[in-house]
């Protein structure tokens, strides 16, 4: 087993992890707006009191503050850096200073505004991975069964060497390396695997083992297995087009892996304890920093895809609260009220606010110094 890394790789590992991930996610919302027109008043990294910044000819202030957990661009007619609209924004503004407020855009270009963030984190993560694609070529392995491992659930169901997978539970297999997004996140569940032998077409279910893998740092997961080989695989160069087509369809697994882990912590399916915070995050950056940057960007990119997701949930105070906000703006075609806003927006804050309090709690209590 690989030693942890220090105390101070791991801070540094951290900040190299979320500092340009934020930066990423808040430029998003500030390059729309831009284009758009409305003025920024504020751009910071982190949150709370000022540590170091500047005001640019714009007017807008370029800041790096002291809880370096996040970020937020407060445009002209925010009330604060959660994005409340302050109703008095306008008051004593001629039209062309009234005209570059955030709320005085029409509901679509808020819309845009506010998705970019996520967008643009997801955009980060498909040219991480198809850098990666174009670098290293697409490994190719036919989904076809040359061996079995011991206790194998596959060869148990009924399967055969040179059966060749072409669906699981009626999702289309072209690649072994599809298998496992149907696999790995399900260990416990039966599926209903779709295999050609010899002309024939036949559906057999497999119930997936459960296993519990541990990497070389002594992290633990809970993974599904089904206990089958494919052939010898190769890795084929790509070009550039089709590099950033995999990236996608890569980064679009993850996407609906995350959704699947989500709602199994949500059925039961998974203990509430498998969720991670900063903590987390910041020791698996220490981590996969000591393994090298290949291993550490590889790991912003899916840090980076996470960062999307959670900010595209329906939370007040979250992009996706704000999102939530104006599709139903966009029903009632007209805002909600002030007083149905502010206090949405406060039950929304203190929702995240409970719920980074609870992962903090849980990653502390997974370190060895409380017992692991």
């Amino acid at each position: 087993m690989t030693a942890s890394p220090s105390i101070l790789l791991t801070l540094a590992a951290f900040a190299l992890m979320l500092g340009p991930l934020v930066l990423v996610h808040e430029l998003g919302h500030y390059l729309v707006g831009r284009l758009f027109g409305v003025k920024a008043d504020a751009f910071s990294i982190g949150f709370g009191k000022e540590i170091v910044g500047w005001t640019d000819r714009r007017g807008t202030r370029w800041k790096l503050s002291a809880l370096p957990l996040g970020g937020y661009v407060q445009f002209a007619g925010d009330m604060n850096a959660a994005s409340m609209p302050d109703v008095h924004a306008a008051d004593g503004l001629d039209p062309e200073e009234r005209a570059r407020l955030f709320q005085s855009r029409p509901l679509w270009q808020r819309s845009l505004v506010v998705a970019a963030g996520p967008v643009t984190n997801l955009l980060f993560a498909v040219a991480i991975f198809a850098a990666f694609n174009f670098a290293y070529g697409q490994l190719v392995a036919t989904p076809e069964i040359t061996r079995f491992e011991a206790g194998s659930p596959a060869k148990a169901a009924g399967m055969l060497i040179g059966d060749r997978i072409v669906a699981i539970d009626g999702n289309r297999i072209d690649s072994f390396t599809d298998i496992p997004e149907y696999i790995l996140p399900y260990p416990g569940r039966t599926v209903t695997i779709t295999v050609r032998r010899e002309g024939r077409v036949l559906e057999l279910p497999v119930r997936i083992r459960e296993e519990v893998e541990q990497d070389r740092f002594g992290n633990k997961a809970r993974i599904g297995r089904i206990g089958i080989r494919p052939g010898r695989g190769e890795i084929v160069p790509v070009g550039p087009i089709a590099a950033t087509r995999l990236a996608i369809d890569q980064t679009a697994g993850i996407i609906r892996m995350t959704f699947a882990g989500v709602g199994q912590i949500l059925t039961g399916e998974r203990s509430v304890r498998e969720l991670g915070g900063p903590v987390k995050i910041a020791r698996y950056s220490g981590e996969q920093l000591s393994l090298g940057w290949l291993q550490f960007v590889n790991f912003a990119a899916l840090i980076s895809i996470n960062l999307a997701f959670i900010n595209l949930l329906p939370i007040p105070a979250l992009d996706g609260g704000h999102l939530a906000f104006y599709a139903a703006e966009a029903v009632r075609r007209r805002p909600l009220g002030l007083r149905s806003q502010e206090w949405a927006f406060r039950t929304g804050l203190a929702l995240v606010l409970a719920l980074m309090l609870f992962v903090t709690i849980n990653d502390l209590a997974m370190l060895p110094f409380f017992g692991g």
